[in-house]
């Protein structure tokens, strides 16, 4: 991907159209993020203490994706992707990564899992409600809680990004 491929969202749009926009805005971000690097660049921690890895990054937010998309809105059992040992809501997996990960293989898990999240809300409202901690959580507020946890993560990107090489923006 390249920053062509990275739309605006509508600046006058339906609420809808907006969230949706502004998710597949960060979601192409974070992609664009890991543009031109070497399997071992995309390794490269930012900086001690943190681990934190582009493809790290990557992997997490396929795993993010399942937790939202699939265990919570539509209740479906989705174990962990990267590390079944993991905690089992998979919400704070995919950071470590195995000795044979490629950003080829994190990408297609991660665009398998958006692809998954788009058929999931495609049928539901933003008011639709699913139980969580013992509660109703709506696509709404799923929808707001992705586009900022991709916007914290792709503000790591950033920092991991200029560490590696120097590239910033995007």
């Amino acid at each position: 991907m390249n920053v062509a491929d990275r739309t605006m969202p509508p600046l006058d749009a339906d609420e809808r159209t907006t969230l949706e926009s502004w998710l597949d805005f960060y979601r192409t971000t974070l992609v664009q993020k890991c543009g031109g690097l070497a399997d071992d660049q995309l390794r490269r921690a930012s900086a001690e203490p943190s681990q934190i890895t582009l493809l790290g990054l990557v992997q997490h937010m396929a795993e993010v994706e399942r937790n939202w998309f699939r265990r919570v809105l539509v209740q479906e059992d989705a174990p962990p992707i990267f590390d079944p040992n993991a905690d089992p809501d998979g919400i704070d997996g995919g950071f470590d990564l195995a000795e044979d990960a490629t950003l080829d293989q994190a990408l297609s898990t991660w665009q398998t899992e958006v692809a998954r999240a788009r058929e999931n809300c495609a049928t539901r409202a933003l008011d639709d409600k699913s139980p969580f901690m013992g509660a109703q959580v709506t696509l709404r507020w799923i929808y707001t809680h992705m586009i900022a946890e991709y916007a914290r993560h792709c503000g790591h990107a950033d920092l991991v990004r200029e560490r590696i090489d120097g590239a910033t923006g995007v």
